[in-house]
């Protein structure tokens, strides 16, 4: 994978606001299930499809996917993270999660998180990383001073959660009570 150039971040940063989170900011509109034409894409950001795939190709947690529609036009949509203001059904089966997954956030979440959980906030579900070096990485996009927690998902899963791993690799769910947490790591 090539580094992306700081020209090449921006528009992965516009693409994300646009797919995930404001698709009306660039005169778009999503289907039920998160996709956009390609070509409506490009005309709305004013690129072309080498930039696009570049960036695509590029992201190093592989945000979008792009994939042929029925009508034979590529689309494309993000893997994961939309807003709750934003209805998609991304169709992720249910999946059976591996015994333990991770979350990394910065430790001035740390209270409320052992209080209340995990919970989804603004988006449609909360991120859980399958090992410690993605969570720290994760956390660490906020602050320095990060808390990685462990999540008992086999437990969960066992309990009746639900899980589902997108595209990318992040596992998703709808919330992780505060008794399936405990602290894996704290990084000063």
């Amino acid at each position: 994978m090539t580094e992306l150039t700081r020209d090449q971040v921006r528009l992965s940063r516009r693409m994300s606001l646009v797919l995930r989170h404001r698709p009306e900011t660039a005169g778009l509109t999503l289907d039920a299930n998160g996709w956009v034409p390609v070509p409506v894409l490009l005309a709305a950001l004013g690129i072309d499809r080498a930039e696009l795939d570049t960036v695509v190709a590029g992201n190093d947690k592989k945000r979008f996917a792009v994939a042929p529609g029925p009508d034979g036009v590529d689309r494309i949509r993000a893997s994961q993270g939309h807003s709750r203001r934003v209805a998609v059904d991304l169709e992720l089966p249910p999946a059976t999660p591996p015994a333990e997954l991770f979350h990394g956030t910065p430790r001035a979440n740390l209270d409320a998180i052992l209080r209340q959980g995990l919970r989804p906030g603004s988006r449609h579900h909360v991120h859980l990383s399958a090992d410690v070096p993605t969570a720290l990485t994760v956390g660490r996009r906020r602050s320095p001073d990060v808390v990685v927690f462990r999540v008992a998902s086999g437990t969960m899963a066992a309990e009746g959660h639900i899980f589902h791993r997108s595209d990318n690799g992040v596992w998703l769910t709808s919330v992780v009570p505060s008794q399936h947490l405990s602290i894996k790591r704290t990084n000063p």
